[in-house]
């Protein structure tokens, strides 16, 4: 996967006004970049920090903020009163702004120099309440931002910039994200349909259907010697079963897997795609369910949803990108059944075939067994236990007037071994119960596939629904029935109305 913040940065903006003179502007602007400069530093940040001159003109600040929305590498600003700046300045650049903005409340001190402070020293040190200036008006114009307050050398504060940063290259992401279809979703399955007219006006993410029969002429032409060459790739980078490897009697199965990957990569590539679907009911001449294939593309960076689901696909792209670089993995996920002994509630969560490697640190197992769904071949695929600790599930659901995320904080636990279940698989203790979880989950209509993420945090997908004005519901340690009840009659209301007539 190509490094999706190479090419992305945000812009650190200051605000000022010319009644402080050149002097004290001068300091302004020497600080300010003082800032920009620990923040571009910052491990936590992922993008380049681009620091630009003091603002001190509504002209300056309308400019500005409209270059910033044109130009392709800028997902973000970081906007920072340091004086005052009446903020009537920043209307008319606030209202021409259309990448998400984070107000950094802060200071260019740690410390206040108490014996040394004098009237010039309060003069240029002015955030506090030069920033409320700011926040006022970004209220009044009903402006969508982040607000984070404390010094920038704060682990804490970097944290959550960073946080900021991965939702805004995220949703950049989004908005040029190309998902092919092949072939439809399950067929009379509700939560897997959407209206995808509205998820690119909504996400900017194109959707579009191709069909099977394409994708498979694509790996039917696949060169014998581009399969030998990745059939030598998975043996040593997997324990192979016996039976598939060369010279073994199941070894063309694994060939077979092989020019899935190889057609399957190469119609993505060249359509410039970064996610997909497939469906068991429509697979036209491929002689397999691809397992092995998109195990191997997710690990990739390609965003995927079984049976035909989009929304899903979207979700693993997003959390493929927003994660990149952090340790952990995503991957598509399915609720499946679930261990209801007291005390020790959990669910066993897998897919048919398709969990990504990148859920485990383990050496994943290559292996054959028949499906008995979709009419074909028995599928290769890669077998593993996810690796325990903290995770987030979030699903998408469209509910005709918006889009809803739904999340649950998790965390993937050990458990007895599981000889006879020959899929990669994750088990888990859902917060807050197994039994407020699910009741909360239903209640909210969240979809049955979801995203598995052991990367991000809830934070990053706060941002991001913040940022595209989409619906998140957290299911965490504090929710009950009752409350999180009210919570969605309160955001029915919010949104409809936010819709306007």
């Amino acid at each position: 996967m190509k490094n999706p913040f190479e090419d992305k940065e945000i812009w650190f903006l200051t605000g000022s006004q010319d009644l402080y003179g050149p002097e004290t502007l001068t300091q302004v602007a020497d600080q300010s970049l003082a800032i920009a400069e620990e923040l571009d530093d910052a491990d936590a940040v992922p993008v380049s920090v681009v620091w630009k001159p003091v603002l001190k003109s509504s002209e300056e600040i309308r400019r500005t903020l409209t270059a910033a929305s044109s130009d392709d590498a800028c997902v973000g600003v970081v906007v920072w009163m340091h004086t005052f700046s009446p903020a009537k300045m920043w209307i008319r650049g606030l209202e021409a702004l259309t990448v998400p903005l984070l107000h950094l409340h802060t200071q260019a001190n740690v410390e206040l120099p108490w014996s040394e402070i004098d009237m010039d020293f309060m003069n240029l040190n002015q955030a506090a309440h030069g920033d409320r200036e700011f926040g006022y008006i970004q209220t009044r114009l009903g402006m969508t931002r982040k607000t984070v307050v404390g010094h920038v050398s704060s682990p804490q504060v970097q944290q959550r910039v960073g946080s900021w940063v991965r939702a805004a290259v995220g949703r950049d992401a989004a908005r040029s994200m190309r998902l092919a279809r092949f072939g439809d979703n399950m067929r009379n399955v509700a939560v897997t349909e959407g209206d995808k007219t509205e998820a690119e006006i909504h996400f900017g993410v194109s959707v579009n259907t191709w069909g099977v029969a394409e994708l498979a002429e694509r790996v039917d032409a696949v060169a014998d010697e581009a399969v030998d060459k990745l059939v030598a790739e998975y043996e040593w980078t997997y324990d192979v079963a016996p039976e598939l490897r060369s010279g073994a009697a199941r070894h063309e199965a694994l060939r077979y897997g092989a020019r899935q990957e190889l057609g399957l990569r190469s119609f993505l590539e060249e359509g410039k795609f970064s996610a997909f679907t497939t469906t068991f009911e429509d697979l036209g001449g491929l002689r397999q369910l691809p397992g092995l294939a998109v195990q191997r593309l997710m690990a990739d960076g390609y965003g995927f949803g079984a049976e035909g689901d989009w929304k899903t696909a979207v979700l693993v792209r997003l959390a493929k990108v927003m994660g990149h670089g952090l340790p952990g993995g995503a991957s598509l996920m399915e609720d499946y059944t679930y261990d209801l002994t007291p005390g020790e509630e959990r669910i066993l969560g897998a897919h048919m075939l398709e969990i990504c490697p990148s859920l485990t640190t383990s050496r994943p197992r290559l292996e054959i067994h028949p499906l008995g769904i979709g009419d074909r071949e028995d599928p290769v695929r890669l077998v593993f236990d996810t690796d325990p600790g903290p995770a987030l599930v979030v699903a998408m659901s469209d509910l005709r007037d918006r889009f809803r995320l739904t999340a649950n904080v998790v965390r993937c636990v050990e458990h007895p071994d599981l000889p006879s279940l020959p899929v990669a698989h994750a088990v888990w203790e859902p917060e807050p119960s197994l039994e407020v979880s699910a009741e909360a989950w239903l209640m909210a209509g969240a979809a049955h596939h979801t995203v598995m993420t052991t990367a991000l945090s809830r934070e990053v997908f706060e941002d991001f629904a913040e940022m595209t004005g989409s619906e998140l519901v957290v299911i965490d340690e504090s929710t009950t029935p009752a409350s999180f009840r009210q919570e969605l009659r309160w955001n029915q209301v919010y949104y409809r109305l936010a819709q306007g007539v």
